[in-house]
């Protein structure tokens, strides 16, 4: 009769750290997918003010057709992105388009002192910052979540529930690590 006590109490605290852990690993993967919606959201701010951009930039670089499509292209790339792979790689494709676009821009004095161009480039600064924020809040949670699925004892839970390893938001190693310019 003890005996039986004991296995059941045993079975009891495995099934409580069980449960205990399975929270956890719940709790973790929605903290991610959180903290991507949140990339996300400054992503699509990003997305919003790049045509703003390219028209004003439009209008005094009525030859620089290239450069704008490019933009125009790697925009609807990013937007249209399914995976965070997938998201990385157009953001970088984005990012050196943009470059290009201010590398234009240095050819026109006056477009750089036009007031609505100068608000522009103040708000996709400000919105580069918080893309860099929210990226490393994402991958953050993701080694938070990918490390819980890797150590024991949460490891056998994961797989029990066919929990899966998330990716990290990463950029190429060239020159996409460096950030938008934004000169004045």
């Amino acid at each position: 009769m003890g005996f039986l006590v004991v296995i059941l109490i045993i079975i009891g605290l495995v099934l409580v750290v069980g449960i205990g852990l399975y929270n956890r690993l719940i709790t973790l993967r929605n903290r991610c997918d959180n903290a991507w919606a949140q990339v996300d959201v400054q992503l699509r701010r990003r997305y919003d003010l790049i045509p703003n951009l390219v028209e004003t930039v439009k209008g005094y670089a009525q030859h620089e057709r290239e450069v704008f499509e490019k933009v125009t292209e790697a925009r609807a790339k990013a937007i249209n992105a399914q995976t965070v792979k997938e998201q990385g790689e157009a953001e970088n494709l984005l990012s050196g388009a943009l470059k290009s676009l201010f590398a234009v821009v240095e050819n026109y004095p006056e477009l750089k002192a036009n007031q609505n161009f100068l608000m522009l480039q103040e708000e996709l600064a400000g919105t580069e910052s918080k893309i860099a924020y929210a990226r490393q809040f994402y991958n953050d949670m993701v080694m938070k979540f990918n490390t819980k699925l890797q150590v024991f004892p949460s490891n056998l839970i994961a797989r029990i529930f066919n929990f899966a390893e998330k990716d990290y938001f990463e950029i190429e190693e060239s020159a996409a690590r460096e950030p938008v310019k934004v000169s004045f």
